[in-house]
């Protein structure tokens, strides 16, 4: 399980939430915002001051108790945290140091893929926690993250927890993309915007974290902060390669690049593309380049060029591909087709096809 913790930047949300009592007027809350900027550990943290029997004035759990201890172990009798199959495989293969075991993460005993959504097994076998007592007869907590993978299902099955809540019952879900949640699920939530932290005070806490290139980080990972942190090295000569063959696109081959690559990460090869073909319309609509500020000139001479309608459809076609990234029949076949694309694309505006 991910660790609770409330973040620099959180610092003032924390306080207001502490100070409003928000969560314990409601029987729902939501919090939303990008991905990688720390919305589990505060939720975390928030339900972990709820559990406590010993906080500080400034609603902090105490980390010392009982109901700490059980908290911090995942044992916590009055709570539950909802997740994929295969999030909670892959949060479990980081604390390994085998490589090994970081690949079998990738399946299940069974052999079968782990799920990417909550099911609505896991919302009904909520019941019983939910509809019992809870243990010494205090609050309980229900965190759902992210809640747009719940499925259809799951979604129904839960809005009719909320329709009529239980008492004493705290759920909080967390989301990346408030916008794939059911509305009706929605209207039954009290919503938070979490902040993020502006560049300098994401700089400086990947600094105090280690990190001896946090500019470069931040870059890669869309400027989330835990991003940023969790950027693998291990990708780092790869990506280097990836962006080397993207500088020069008369020797771009995208046959051959396919076939370098397949065995990564799909997600993360998609977001390099994404990210670069970012900065190439981002600097021909206004001259900006985000990301990739070492290729500043490069980005400029390929962006005078491109043709904005073959890039327009590239980038539709990006947005579908990272949504299949995830689980391609063939990665080869799906790298090439991307790529492919690519190609077409970034060819002068007006010449032949």
């Amino acid at each position: 399980m991910a660790t609770a913790e409330i973040f620099p930047w959180q610092r003032v949300i924390w306080q207001q939430a502490r100070q409003s009592g928000s969560a314990q007027r409601h029987h729902a809350l939501l919090l939303k915002g990008r991905r990688g900027i720390g919305k589990l550990g505060f939720a975390l943290a928030l339900a972990k001051s709820i559990l406590c029997g010993q906080g500080d004035a400034a609603g902090v759990a105490c980390g010392k108790c009982q109901d700490c201890y059980w908290f911090e172990q995942g044992l916590h009798p009055n709570f539950r945290l909802l997740e994929p199959e295969a999030l909670s495989a892959q949060e479990g293969a980081t604390d390994k140091d085998d490589e090994e075991n970081r690949r079998e993460a990738g399946s299940t005993k069974s052999g079968r893929k782990p799920s990417q959504q909550i099911s609505i097994a896991q919302i009904r076998a909520l019941d019983d926690f939910i509809y019992l007592s809870a243990h010494q007869a205090r609050d309980k907590v229900v965190l759902i993250h992210p809640a747009e993978a719940m499925n259809t299902a799951a979604a129904n099955a839960l809005l009719k927890k909320l329709e009529e809540p239980p008492p004493e019952v705290l759920f909080i879900l967390v989301t990346h993309n408030v916008s794939l949640i059911p509305p009706t699920v929605l209207s039954r939530c009290r919503q938070t915007a979490m902040p993020g932290p502006d560049h300098e005070m994401a700089k400086d806490w990947l600094i105090h974290q280690g990190i001896t290139d946090p500019d470069f980080h931040l870059a890669m990972s869309g400027f989330s902060p835990l991003l940023a942190l969790q950027y693998d090295e291990r990708l780092a000569a790869s990506h280097t390669d990836f962006i080397q063959c993207l500088c020069a696109p008369e020797r771009f081959d995208p046959i051959e690049l396919a076939e370098k690559l397949h065995k990564l990460d799909l997600s993360s090869v998609t977001g390099w593309l994404q990210k670069w073909c970012y900065d190439l319309m981002s600097c021909r609509t206004s001259g900006r380049v985000r990301y990739h500020l070492k290729q500043v000139a490069v980005i400029r001479q390929q962006a005078a060029v491109i043709d904005p309608v073959a890039f327009g459809f590239l980038w539709r076609n990006l947005i579908a591909s990272q949504q299949l990234a995830r689980h391609p029949l063939n990665p080869r076949l799906f790298l090439e087709a991307m790529l492919l694309t690519y190609m077409d694309s970034i060819r002068p505006a007006g010449s032949a096809g």
